[in-house]
């Protein structure tokens, strides 16, 4: 990790035990309010759900479900989500205009592009008694005029079903993508880059972290990809603070164009958590990750033992902190060594501040290779920033930085990626939504043994004007 990489986390922990001694707990929020005393809508119907107005303003005398994510297991936490009082699903459609300059793998014109991506968005929230189905999904086509690059089409989805019973959660997760191009900061601040229609309506479903979602952020890798994570995760119930909480998953990152490394993943993981009160969690587990690569003899194996911290407050703070050592064996010696000694870490910051929110993520840790790469020891961080500017206009701010090198060597190539920009957003009407963001993606490579279209400090910057409209949910039996 170099100097400016070591010096921006060191500020990141520092932020976040600042707001660990300054965030007060919110009691009110964590009960859940008695169920409404309205009969339930018809199946079909157009009317508002309780929970959440046609507008998607939340009902100020709904509190949020305390997040119930373990600390040990392979989500990020949230702040929590809306109490569900009715099932629903929400139908919506997208125009999203992107003006680019040059792009990484583009060869035969100069200038600026000009993209238009045209979707159809749904969400979907469905709750029986013992179980809980959430769905965003976004697809449809995009026309450029890229000539190297041609139309295409796009798809996200992000699922989770999860179950319970006395002292079992079990979930199922997944997360699909198929973009032209890598999902690191895709979209930038326009929402182009999340499934579904997004705002309070959207079901919260957090998104996998701790390396389960394969790596996409050297933006050197060429052309269209498909990106899949699929995974299993049990939590037990050993005592009423105690719990055992085990995982697996599948990854994989396949592209359209020829010059690439399509590589794909197992991982595994066993923890244990303990609540020291209310809000604070301690746990340590054990985590296994297998990485292969199509058409190439490496093959690694990586194995980290960890310790974590969680603290929550529903609607306050969700904060995870963990780290440990890690051993990466390797099918071919590397530098003459068929086993390499690491650190393994990462930390989630989600910190609500009047009118707005502030997020903060980190992962350290043996990845995929991002396509370019036979595997990768990467560094990763995301910086978000939304608040409100006016009654109906809103802002928002993100930086994300990543450093990726081969395993066990500093050599070249090594690849830094820095993107940054920010948004503004307003509501038009009830249901609809007007963005207008600007995002720079910098790239900063070295030349020797680089794959794909690479270059020093290129970059690509992004002008999005972002239309959606969805109507009003639909409630379902």
């Amino acid at each position: 990790m170099n100097m400016a990489m070591r010096k921006f986390v060191g500020m990141c922990i520092t932020l976040s035990l600042i707001l660990l001694t300054g965030a007060r707990p919110l009691r009110a929020q964590d009960e859940q309010p008695p169920p409404g005393g309205n009969k339930p809508k018809p199946a079909g119907s157009t009317y508002p759900i309780p929970a959440i107005d046609a507008g998607g303003q939340q009902d100020q005398d709904n509190k949020l479900v305390p997040d119930m994510t373990p600390l040990t297991g392979i989500q990020n936490p949230t702040l929590g989500s809306p109490g569900i009082q009715h099932s629903y699903w929400v139908p919506g459609i997208q125009w999203s205009g992107t003006i680019q300059s040059n792009s990484y793998n583009q060869t035969q014109n100069s200038g600026w592009l000009m993209n238009n991506y045209f979707l159809g968005n749904v969400s979907l929230l469905k709750a029986w008694t013992r179980s809980t189905l959430s769905l965003n999904y976004s697809a449809g086509g995009f026309v450029t005029t890229d000539s190297s690059q041609g139309n295409g089409y796009y798809q996200q989805l992000a699922l989770s079903q999860s179950f319970v019973w006395s002292r079992w959660q079990v979930q199922l997760l997944d997360q699909f993508s198929y973009l032209p191009q890598s999902s690191f900061a895709f979209g930038g601040a326009g929402g182009l880059g999340t499934p579904g229609i997004g705002g309070p309506l959207g079901p919260v479903i957090p998104g996998m972290g701790n390396g389960n979602v394969p790596n996409q952020s050297i933006y050197a890798s060429i052309g269209p990809r498909y990106s899949n994570s699929s995974a299993v995760q049990v939590t037990y119930q050993t005592s009423p603070r105690g719990s055992i909480t085990m995982s697996g998953s599948y990854g994989l990152l396949n592209f359209v164009d020829a010059g690439n490394v399509d590589n794909n993943s197992i991982t595994a993981s066993i923890g244990y958590n303990y609540a020291l009160n209310r809000e604070d969690t301690i746990g340590v587990f054990y985590r296994f990750g297998a990485y292969h690569y199509n058409g190439q003899p490496q093959a690694n194996g990586d194995h980290s033992f960890n310790v974590a911290y969680g603290r929550k407050i529903t609607g306050r703070l969700a904060l995870q902190l963990y780290g440990g050592p890690d051993f990466t064996t390797s099918r071919i010696p590397i530098n003459g060594e068929t086993l390499i000694y690491g650190f393994r870490g990462g930390a989630n910051l989600q910190y609500a501040i009047q009118n707005g929110s502030l997020g903060l993520g980190y992962t350290h840790g043996v990845s995929g290779g991002s396509g370019v790469l036979v595997g990768s020891t990467s560094d990763q961080l995301n910086a978000n920033l939304t608040h409100g500017i006016t009654r109906v206009w809103s802002g928002q701010l993100n930086v994300g930085y990543s450093h990726n090198a081969p395993i066990g060597t500093s050599a070249q190539p090594s690849f830094n990626s820095w993107t940054v920009g920010g948004g503004l957003n307003r509501p038009i009407g009830r249901n609809a939504d007007f963005g207008i963001s600007y995002n720079a993606n910098i790239a900063d490579y070295g030349l020797t043994g680089c794959t794909g279209i690479c270059a020093n400090n290129q970059t690509t910057h992004y002008i999005n004007i972002n239309f959606q409209w969805h109507a009003r949910p639909f409630v379902l039996p």
